[in-house]
């Protein structure tokens, strides 16, 4: 009691905050991706995509997502119900939770009872940051794997199949890739990669080959075209959320869009810098506009280049024609693999050097 009765219920109060914004603002940048994936499709394809609901149909997300809510509910009689509903929640929940240790600012000033408080523009700084997203990005997995088997369709489970089988694969190079990282930076914070980039060059100057392995990685890891096998229309009926309908399948289809949009803010901020706001002294800067101000402007900084990353899935999934199935694991075990094994040695002779 005397435990609960000392807890800093402020700090409380501002996490809440800080977890309800990001959530929201997440559904929304997910929302939108819908809107600007079928525009930059329509651009690429010469005609115009949605223009019929609201001004520039900048309705149409809303549009969508009302008609997802007014679909009848069905679930198979063949299915396991219980599995069947917890898929897409499980889908969603996982895409949610890795957003938490990715920072979004600094911190941000306020004034509450006479106190100065300082809060940080990141749910939780832990040691052990990276390793906690690979382990909520694995679980993930589980939300396709359930909802292919639970389905009792033999194509969804095809499908859940392939997807279990790539993300097993592509999840090996990535790890690599990162391990490189790790041994220039000497930490797995998320807030001390991002500090050592603010004083000095962006890690992608120095893991340009670890950056890209991360980069296909990612797309693998999204079930983005070219690796979107298990969502293959033309060979597996729609994928493994082929028997869902209503929300169950808009949760499905939102969590690639919200995994899309953290898959990129955890490359901006572990390669290209996070809120740096490129060429400008930030510690001079926020003795001139404040924390809140500056905040402000390193917040926007990622979201602009979080958004480019947005905008080169999109672009790579009207562009380049899917893989087949062999040439998917021929890259991932016998191109990546080996090329981030080569990365990690190189990176290790030269840390071993420049510490002579």
């Amino acid at each position: 009691m005397m435990h609960l009765l000392a807890m800093d219920w402020g700090f409380v109060v501002e996490k809440m905050i800080l977890i309800i914004s990001i959530v929201s603002i997440s559904l929304v940048i997910a929302m939108y991706e819908t809107y600007a994936e079928r525009k930059v499709a329509a651009i690429i394809q010469d005609r115009r995509g949605p223009n019929r609901a609201g001004p520039f149909g900048l309705f149409q997300p809303l549009a969508d997502g009302l008609k997802l809510f007014m679909k009848e509910e069905i679930i198979p009689n063949t299915s396991n119900k219980m599995l069947f509903v917890l898929g897409p929640c499980l889908a969603m929940l996982t895409a949610m939770m890795t957003s938490a240790v990715i920072p979004w600012g600094d911190r941000i000033h306020f004034t509450l009872f006479g106190q100065d408080r300082y809060v940080s523009l990141q749910i939780a700084d832990i040691n052990i940051g990276i390793l906690y997203i690979f382990g909520v990005v694995s679980m993930g997995v589980y939300g396709i794997m359930i909802g292919g088997w639970a389905s009792n369709n033999k194509f969804s489970l095809l499908a859940a199949m392939r997807g279990a089988s790539q993300v097993i694969s592509y999840e090996l190079p990535m790890g690599l890739s990162l391990i490189a990282l790790l041994m220039m930076t000497g930490s797995l914070k998320m807030s001390v990669i991002m500090g050592q980039q603010l004083d000095g060059w962006y890690n992608v100057l120095y893991q340009p080959l670890g950056f890209f392995i991360f980069l296909v990685c990612a797309f693998a890891e999204c079930n983005r075209t070219p690796f979107d096998l298990p969502e293959a229309e033309n060979e597996l009926n729609f994928g493994y959320h082929q028997e869902y309908s209503s929300m169950k399948l808009g949760f499905y289809l939102f969590a690639e869009y919200i995994n899309m949009f953290i898959s990129s803010a955890v490359m901006v901020t572990l390669f290209w810098g996070g809120y740096d706001i490129p060429f400008v002294n930030d510690t001079e800067l926020v003795k001139n506009i404040g924390y809140n101000w500056m905040a402000l402007l390193q917040g926007g900084t990622m979201f602009i280049k979080v958004a480019l990353f947005i905008f080169l899935f999109m672009w790579v999934r009207w562009t380049i024609p899917r893989f087949r199935y062999d040439q998917l694991m021929n890259l991932g075990w016998k191109g990546l693999i080996p090329l981030a094994l080569l990365n990690m040695v190189i990176t290790a002779a030269v840390v071993l050097w420049l510490k002579k």
